[in-house]
């Protein structure tokens, strides 16, 4: 039976993947590169340990890494984090899960700071019970470490949880950590791309797993053990 379900946040919740992408694009051509949007939007959902070194050399990573990715978080909070929106229907998608007697906890590259904006902007902050950030993982997805953090608070076995996210690195990470995932196609993914990594099912947003629930992994899992009247 699945007992909770784990969030990933950008792209899944709030709407943030071409915000992201752009300060990307605004940092790297600081840095003096000039990089296309679409390969950078391409690769977002990873965290920046994992990011930049598709477009930056080993050696410039080492040498510069933290003085770039320091620039495009505060680039991104200045410009961008002020107009993030959440989807619709986040909230009452959760008060469902919760109102069933699951639990719920985040899992999210960003940091911190960046994680309590985008909770108030989806109207969950005061509903979410545990979450995960970027200062909780060695290593950011598609690496499995936030996955493995969020489970850890949850205190579950990966079979007793289930992880809904938008992006193929998400999947990717939520496999190697024992987890099925559902995907959602509001981060601008493409449904094959989210299938290849792993993805059981697709909704598009949040507000259409929430009308779809009961015949979602989430439920059904528990129909098969007998569990749901």
């Amino acid at each position: 039976m699945i007992e909770a379900v784990i969030f990933d946040v950008d792209g899944t919740l709030v709407d943030t993947v071409d915000q992201h992408a752009k300060a990307w694009q605004r940092t790297f051509a600081h840095f003096g590169h000039d990089i296309d949007f679409g390969a950078i939007r391409s690769q977002i959902g990873k965290g920046g340990d994992q990011l930049m070194p598709v477009f930056l050399s080993k050696g410039e990573v080492e040498r510069r890494g933290k003085e770039i990715e320091h620039y495009r978080l505060e680039l991104f909070k200045r410009d961008y984090l002020p107009h993030v929106q959440g989807f619709p229907k986040v909230r009452d998608l959760f008060e469902r899960i919760l109102r069933a007697g699951k639990r719920i906890a985040l899992a999210s590259s960003a940091k911190g700071e960046e994680l309590d904006a985008y909770k108030k902007a989806a109207n969950i902050a005061d509903i979410v019970e545990e979450e995960t950030s970027s200062d909780d993982a060695a290593r950011s997805k598609p690496y499995p470490d936030i996955f493995d953090a969020a489970l850890a608070r949850l205190k579950l076995a990966p079979e007793r949880a289930a992880v809904v996210g938008d992006s193929p690195y998400d999947a990717e990470a939520a496999g190697r950590a024992g987890l099925e995932t559902i995907g959602v196609l509001c981060g601008g993914f493409a449904e094959a791309d989210l299938r290849k990594a792993g993805a059981a099912e697709i909704f598009r947003d949040p507000a259409d797993l929430l009308a779809n629930l009961e015949r979602s992994l989430i439920w059904r899992k528990e129909r098969a053990t007998g569990s749901v009247r």
